[in-house]
């Protein structure tokens, strides 16, 4: 997907996306490159595939009903700043949270939200267990999403201790599975969830599938999750 064809494949959505932002993207797209030739940012490396399978795939979170332009956003586990730079970029007002466990990602944040000037976005080097855990941010948040390819129960775990009541957990899948949302079904309650409805933002181009699966908190999270480091990941809510 050429950058032409990124915006007017948006625009086709009602999604307007001007020449400054348009400067940001390639600037964006630059610095990655550039980034990730001395750490492991992305497999994914050459323009086309970037705008297409980061970029655009970031802003399919856009198509959402529920998703309001300028709420608060925790993205949890960002990587590279996917889906969360891009909802950035085009929309201002969002007010943008990353956590990620590796340090050397958030030096490279911090240095990439400098170059492109976005406001209002925070970086935070921390677990996703003990972020949630944290009194000023626990259940704070509009929205939260995670890019990522554990299993829904998890990410379930380290995403919904931090959406506040009635706002919106959003979790990006490149597969559609029934049998992951029956084995999430039980967490995602305990949690204080409930599923609202899977929604194919399948990619054009053949791009791939893409799935989100939209999740409103309905109840307080009970305190004692997420649980420790690492245990969501070892013994998954059943």
């Amino acid at each position: 997907m050429k950058p032409e064809e990124f915006q007017a494949e948006l625009a086709k959505h009602g999604l307007e996306v001007n020449s400054a932002q348009m400067e940001q993207f390639s600037a964006y797209y630059r610095l990655l490159v550039e980034w990730n030739q001395k750490m492991n940012l992305t497999a994914i490396t050459e323009k086309e595939e970037v705008y297409l399978k980061h970029f655009y795939d970031s802003l399919t979170l856009l198509f959402s009903e529920e998703f309001q332009a300028d709420g608060s956003l925790c993205d949890v586990g960002a990587g590279a700043g996917f889906p969360s730079i891009p909802l950035k970029i085009v929309c201002p007002q969002l007010q943008v949270t990353i956590v990620d466990s590796l340090n050397k990602r958030i030096t490279f944040l911090t240095e990439l939200v400098e170059k492109l000037g976005l406001e209002d976005v925070f970086l935070y080097h921390d677990r996703a267990e003990t972020f949630a855990q944290k009194e000023m941010l626990r259940e704070s948040f509009d929205f939260v999403t995670a890019r990522a390819v554990a299993r829904l129960n998890v990410l379930a775990e380290l995403c919904l201790p931090l959406v506040k009541k009635q706002g919106y957990f959003f979790a990006l899948k490149a597969a559609k599975s029934e049998e992951e949302l029956e084995e999430a079904k039980k967490a995602i309650a305990v949690l204080g969830g409930k599923l609202v409805y899977e929604q194919d933002v399948s990619l054009p181009k053949d791009g791939g599938s893409r799935y989100i699966l939209t999740i409103q908190k309905k109840k307080e999270t009970p305190k004692k999750y997420p649980r420790k480091p690492g245990m969501p990941n070892k013994q998954p809510l059943k």
